[in-house]
């Protein structure tokens, strides 16, 4: 069971999953009024085109010129990676192994709304989506509780991308919609996009049937400090990523208590004007957390890497030399002016990363996962001899004569092709 999912979580979007497979939009617009008190008809499931022209007239001139630089800054990097693909080729003894990544042909992304806009989550998954050459790219994402709508700054950033399959349509139910299908939205074959602990096990679930990108939310950042780092700065920065909601982790891992202690003075006389206080009181409450070691970096990193969160920010007098260390984090961010809120829009890295200790073992999203690699081998018959004995040999240990039968056949026929 993934760190930090309750029983009951798992319970829940187990039955919401099951019941949109079994009654589908039905279910679907039953959901969108419980959970985001919505009233929806099936006819506007899906987003009309005069709605994402509408969304224009309600955002800035300069929120869209923002969406656009974080775009373009995305793109390069995302361009990188996908510059680094190539074609291999093996030959080998009369064998021919070859591989070529080929892009999924349909995903569907996934964008959190509730409490907060997430424009930039549909930059993160569908840039490096459009980049591998996805042909069919859905968004799923919960209207707003107040107007029916989806954020226009969301249907903005999906026309700015190319987008016209969008659904109003959140949380468990969205993520039972993309894997199974309904009358209404076709199923994809990958599911992409952060989402609270719902939508996290509801991925999780349905990786038996479509792929899935990685366990991604809520949201996480560890901060590792010596007594080079302002109190000032690591409280901001905790309490910007508190204010992501509720469920949030953050900490602080400090070298002196008098760093610990400072934070803490810090952040308590910050929580009484800021805004969201709620909220970030809450995850600072739930999951907020302030260690220190006298003086032992090392515990720190390693207590960090068993950790294995979504950020871990390096603010050390040697950060370079402290990040190298750390090789379980979705993302690593060295210095003091390399900060998770950057990273969430214009540092060119992207902000869906694994959360919940799966940093372990998944990367974090990028044009690499919109792609598969397919590997073709070719054989020629005078080869296949020389592979008879080892063969036979392994074959029958396993129990599987036949493999060893049709080899045998095949390198004794007179059959060329």
């Amino acid at each position: 069971m993934r760190r930090g999912l309750s029983k009951v979580v798992w319970e829940r979007a187990h039955r919401i999953l099951r019941d949109v497979q079994e009654r589908g939009d039905r279910a679907l617009l039953e959901y969108a009024t419980r959970f985001d008190g919505v009233v929806l008809s099936r006819d506007r499931l899906r987003v009309e085109p005069e709605a994402i022209r509408a969304a224009y007239d309600e955002v800035s001139r300069e929120a869209i010129a923002a969406l656009k630089l974080i775009k373009r800054r995305l793109e390069r990097a995302e361009r990188r990676w996908l510059g680094a693909l190539k074609r291999v080729r093996v030959v080998s003894d009369g064998v021919v192994i070859e591989s070529a990544h080929c892009p999924i042909r349909s995903v569907g992304c996934y964008i959190p709304g509730g409490k907060a806009a997430y424009p930039s989550s549909v930059l993160m998954s569908v840039v490096p989506a459009r980049l591998a050459g996805v042909e069919r790219i859905v968004i799923c994402s919960p209207p707003m509780r107040e107007r029916g709508e989806i954020h226009p700054l969301v249907l903005v950033a999906a026309d700015l991308c190319g987008v016209t399959e969008i659904y109003r349509v959140g949380g468990a139910a969205a993520i039972a919609a993309l894997a199974y299908g309904t009358a209404t939205i076709p199923p994809v074959e990958k599911i992409v996009g952060p989402g609270g602990p719902y939508v996290v096990a509801a991925k999780l679930l349905v990786a038996e049937r479509v792929g899935i990108d990685l366990p991604a939310g809520p949201s996480e950042l560890v901060i590792v400090a010596d007594e080079t780092a302002s109190p000032e700065a690591i409280a901001a920065d905790l309490m910007a990523q508190a204010e992501h909601g509720e469920d949030s982790l953050c900490g602080l891992l400090a070298t002196s208590r008098r760093l610990a202690e400072g934070t803490a003075r810090e952040l308590s006389a910050r929580l009484s004007g800021v805004a969201r206080r709620e909220i970030i009181r809450q995850a600072l409450a739930r999951r907020g957390f302030l260690l220190y070691t006298e003086g032992d970096l090392d515990l720190l990193v390693r207590f960090a890497n068993a950790l294995a969160p979504e950020h871990v920010q390096v603010m050390t007098r040697r950060p370079r030399v402290v990040a190298r260390g750390i090789t379980r984090a979705g993302l690593v961010l060295i210095g003091p002016h390399s900060l998770a809120s950057a990273s969430d829009y214009v540092l060119g890295t992207n902000h869906v990363l694994p959360t919940g200790g799966t940093a372990a073992a998944y990367s974090g999203l990028s044009v690499l996962d919109f792609l598969k690699r397919v590997t073709y081998a070719e054989c020629a018959r005078r080869t296949l001899g020389r592979f008879l004995e080892p063969v036979r040999v392994l074959a029958l240990a396993e129990g599987l004569p036949n493999h060893y039968r049709a080899l045998e056949e095949r390198a004794r026929s007179r059959v060329k092709r």
